[in-house]
């Protein structure tokens, strides 16, 4: 009866491991998730090949290891990768990384890299630092990546006088312009992405104490969050200058006199005014 009862056990056991993996194929997941292992970053983090994998930046092997995160950097350029998305994509196939340090961005550092740099100079061109350059060409209008964005040398006399020290200031922005690949990262190729397009219908509220009113609206013109945006009153048709703080969404009254003063003051946080 004993022996029964264990042979039941492990039936069951196996039966409940096939569901498990059932369900994970049926969800587009591996069904190594159901067995998580805990990894750790590399201190220094490199890639040779064309792509960027779990065993490049945790050493992991297998087929597991095989998985890929990233795009290359082309030699001698380094490429930038998304941690919070990195730290998704190794958890789907059972590899759970708790990013003790906070990590926004994970450098990987090209060895050789998949082909010659793009917009590659000579040594002879002058003195060389390190700065920001784009990964592809992008098109106007595009939000930039942190795949977009890699680290490598040009020349000093070609550095823009408003280049970005942190990826930061790059990543999230709507191109302004066509960029072109190799080529050094400038404050002023991007602009805050527009979350208000000229036509749309917008949501526009008045708050004031314990008054609160909400009126429909249409956008004369694009904004971004935090950028002023003229709209035409369906109900009065007369137009009025709002603050757009979301998708669809724009503040009048003393919400966007707090936006015009965070703006004023070179602030980032509109997000908590909002």
């Amino acid at each position: 009866m004993i022996a029964l009862i264990r042979v039941g056990l492990v039936r069951t056991r196996r039966s409940l491991a096939a569901i498990g993996a059932a369900a994970c194929l049926s969800l587009g997941l591996s069904p190594i998730a159901l067995a998580a292992e805990s990894a750790a970053l590399r201190s220094d983090v490199t890639s040779s090949g064309a792509t960027i994998t779990l065993s490049d930046l945790f050493g992991i092997g297998g087929s597991v290891g095989e998985v890929m995160v990233g795009h290359g950097a082309p030699a001698g350029l380094d490429a930038v990768l998304d941690a919070g998305e990195v730290q998704r994509i190794a958890h789907m196939h059972g590899v759970e990384w708790d990013n003790p340090s906070g990590l926004r961005r994970i450098i990987v550092h090209s060895q050789g890299g998949h082909g010659p740099p793009t917009g590659a100079v000579t040594a002879a061109s002058g003195r060389m630092i390190d700065a920001l350059t784009y990964a592809r060409n992008i098109g106007a209008g595009e939000i930039v990546q942190a795949s977009d964005i890699t680290y490598g040398q040009i020349p000093a006399f070609s550095a823009p006088q408003d280049m970005p020290s942190d990826a930061e200031a790059i990543i999230g922005k709507m191109a302004k312009r066509p960029l072109r690949a190799g080529s050094p990262a400038a404050n002023r190729d991007v602009s805050a992405a527009q979350v208000i397009k000229r036509g749309d219908t917008l949501q526009v509220v008045y708050r004031d104490g314990g008054v609160s009113l909400t009126l429909q609206g249409e956008a004369e013109s694009a904004a971004a969050v935090g950028e002023p945006v003229a709209v035409l009153n369906t109900a009065s048709k007369k137009v009025i200058q709002a603050i757009a703080v979301g998708p669809d969404q724009a503040v009048v009254g003393p919400d966007a006199d707090q936006f015009r003063q965070a703006s004023l003051l070179g602030s980032n946080q509109f997000a908590a005014l909002h």
